[in-house]
């Protein structure tokens, strides 16, 4: 990756996702086969319709992270601030939800469905994932919804999660995987990655095993990753002007399908103050 190419991911990332919320539609992806479901819409019922229009993922942490009354929460790359006012349900008046983005016409976005939504236990927050700006272990649980493929430091992201969570927290996260990774194709996996569009949830994702040595590298334990759709070479969306060339059809499908939406868990061990990333 060149010098310049971090801060032309970053403007590619930030002006796709306020095209997203200035028309509270669209997807990160190019079908929406591999972001479905991206939350339990059923329960979505009374919320803003602009939270659920700006909806964005590739599965259902909320479900996976089987939330609490009176627990905080977290939701790392929030958007539209969907899954952060399904959250505030779940958890009730005792519990609170935190909602972090890095992209003011989102933020702006979120707090207008918060306060139509009448959320009084939410709380958004300006900020990256590789710097949250919250204390250490302030948070019981974790969310993120196909936003940890677009940070370009996914060691630090990862490190400072286990940062905010108190031990024993939980980690719930649905992204995009590369399973198993990009090797034996006519193109090398750098090549492959330079043709996809960083925005649409696939540049940046990282291997299986890239990701689980992540997770234990930050700290995490119990880490439990399940695969829940794979790719076809139609969800997958090519940067401008790039094509599939000189794969053949089924090599195509095949590199497609090493693209998988993928539910992730893990969580902060009990009396890990001493781990990384808890400092």
């Amino acid at each position: 990756m060149d010098s310049e190419a971090p801060d032309r991911i970053r403007l590619q990332v930030q002006q796709h996702y306020s095209a997203v919320a200035r028309s509270a539609g669209g997807s990160c992806c190019a079908s929406s086969s591999c972001c479905s479901p991206q939350a339990d819409l059923a329960t979505a019922a009374g919320l803003p319709s602009g939270a659920v229009a700006s909806a964005q993922g590739c599965g259902n942490p909320l479900a996976l992270a089987e939330l609490r009354p009176g627990e905080t929460v977290l939701d790392l790359g929030s958007g539209g601030g969907l899954d952060v006012l399904l959250a505030a349900q779940r958890v009730g008046s005792t519990g609170f939800v935190y909602g972090l983005d890095a992209n003011p016409v989102m933020l702006a976005l979120a707090r207008r469905n918060a306060a139509e939504a009448g959320a009084g236990n939410v709380r958004f927050l300006d900020g990256e994932l590789e710097r949250i700006p919250l204390p250490d272990a302030c948070v019981d649980v974790i969310l993120s919804n196909c936003v940890l493929n677009l940070t370009l430091d996914k060691s630090r992201t990862l490190s400072e999660a286990l940062r905010v969570l108190r031990p024993g927290g939980r980690l719930a996260v649905s992204d995009i995987v590369i399973d198993p990774d990009l090797e034996g194709f006519p193109l090398s996996a750098q090549a492959i990655r330079a043709r996809l569009d960083w925005a649409s949830c696939s540049a940046g994702a990282l291997t299986r095993s890239q990701l689980q040595d992540a997770l234990r590298a930050a700290g995490f334990e119990a880490v439990r990753l399940e695969i829940t759709y794979r790719s076809a070479p139609s969800d997958l969306a090519l940067a401008a002007d790039q094509d599939w060339s000189p794969l053949t059809p089924e090599q195509a499908r095949a590199v497609a399908a090493r693209f998988v939406s993928m539910s992730i868990s893990a969580c902060r061990p009990i009396g890990a103050a001493d781990r990384p990333g808890s400092t």
